[in-house]
């Protein structure tokens, strides 16, 4: 493909609350053994991208830890490959990213030493399928500038995404970022296709005026200069950034359609694999509508719930509508109900926990015991 690829993967977001306390947005876990990030980086080598930088920031361990191998997205090669930045202080330059504009500005060499025509920059919090190919030959055919991928919100609250409205040849005419109040159901995706010297040109004057946000000081301030087109997508799309919209996109793998969308239909989303044995379902356990992932040990019983990788749930537990994340140890009698359970915790026998009025996040951080 005749593009290389930028994902940002490096905010903040304290919508997520306690989750984000300990990994980016990027590295949270999605369905059981992937994480937020896999989906950008398997549309990227599915779409036949070669080279591909992700830009990271905040709580980026885990997320590093994650992309320490390139082989599981096939970008393990000699030509092109996958490049990981995070803010270097050097005698120019003191800063952390200071924006999304500004993140690619600090790594404006990796642009400029390419030779890739077009630019493809996605998000790490949106867990979709796309062949980012068919957006580049929109692109074309449209002589546009910028093209942003855009879809129908499923959310009545539209305030935390960037609104548009295109007119009969979808051209964006308006472009909000998250309005208080909006007329329109049409959201940005968070996906945008460039030119690589067009990015290169649009960056460098954002800097010297000091502006440092892609959306509101590119897209937003030049929606009447540059030809913006939208391309809209009917397939699943959803953003994870709030634990409302975390919980429900875990959810909607439970149902029948979106597993067979992502899990049978090709092309496949790809992620790092984990050397764990498969799931062991002990006498007396009872499951469900769920998903259980490689090295879970189950004797109680589960229930419309999303279970991750190397969970204990001991005996007489009962687990519903709710997602434990990954080395949780849970003890015998426990009732866990409407919650997220942080990875790492050890929930005590006979322990209750319950969202009355939303999602729960549980946090315990005990001693592994016997009893």
């Amino acid at each position: 493909m005749r593009a290389l690829g930028i994902i940002l993967a490096g905010g903040n977001n304290y919508k997520m609350r306690e989750l984000s306390n300990k990994r980016a947005i990027a590295a949270m876990p999605i369905a059981g053994s992937y994480r937020s990030i896999d989906f950008s980086l398997s549309n990227m080598t599915n779409s036949h991208i070669q080279k591909v930088a992700v830009l990271t920031q905040f709580n980026a361990r885990s997320l590093n830890e994650h992309l320490s191998s390139s082989k599981w997205w096939d970008f393990g090669r000699k030509q092109g490959g996958l490049f990981v930045f995070t803010p270097t202080i050097t005698s120019d330059n003191g800063y952390w990213y200071r924006g999304t504009a500004d993140a690619i500005y600090q790594n404006l060499a990796f642009l400029k030493n390419s030779h890739e025509p077009y630019v493809v920059i996605a998000s790490g919090d949106g867990v979709y399928k796309l062949d980012y190919n068919k957006v580049l030959e929109y692109h074309i055919a449209k002589r546009a500038d910028v093209t942003v991928v855009c879809t129908e919100s499923r959310e009545a609250d539209t305030s935390r995404f960037g609104v548009l409205k295109m007119n009969e040849d979808s051209r964006i005419v308006e472009f909000d970022e998250k309005p208080m109040i909006s007329s329109s159901n049409t959201i940005s995706a968070g996906i945008y296709v460039i030119r690589r010297r067009q990015l290169i040109e649009l960056i460098e004057k954002s800097a010297q005026e000091d502006r440092h946000d892609f959306v509101k000081d590119i897209l937003i301030r030049y929606k009447n200069l540059k030809r913006i087109y939208g391309y809209k997508i009917d397939t699943y799309w959803s953003n994870i950034a709030t634990v409302e919209s975390y919980y429900q996109t875990n959810m909607d793998f439970l149902k029948p359609e979106v597993r067979d969308y992502f899990y049978r239909q090709s092309p496949g989303i790809y992620s790092k694999v984990d050397d764990l044995p498969p799931a062991k379902y002990n006498s007396g356990s009872v499951i469900r509508n769920s998903l259980i992932a490689s090295g879970c040990i189950i004797n109680g019983e589960v229930d419309n719930s999303v279970l991750f990788k190397n969970i204990f749930v001991g005996n007489n537990c009962v687990i519903k509508n709710s997602i434990i994340l990954n080395d949780v140890y849970i003890g015998d009698n426990t009732h866990i109900e409407n919650c997220i359970v942080e990875s790492r915790d050890t929930i005590r026998a006979n322990s209750y926990h319950c969202g009355e009025d939303g999602i729960k996040v549980v946090i315990e951080k005990n001693e592994r015991y016997v009893i």
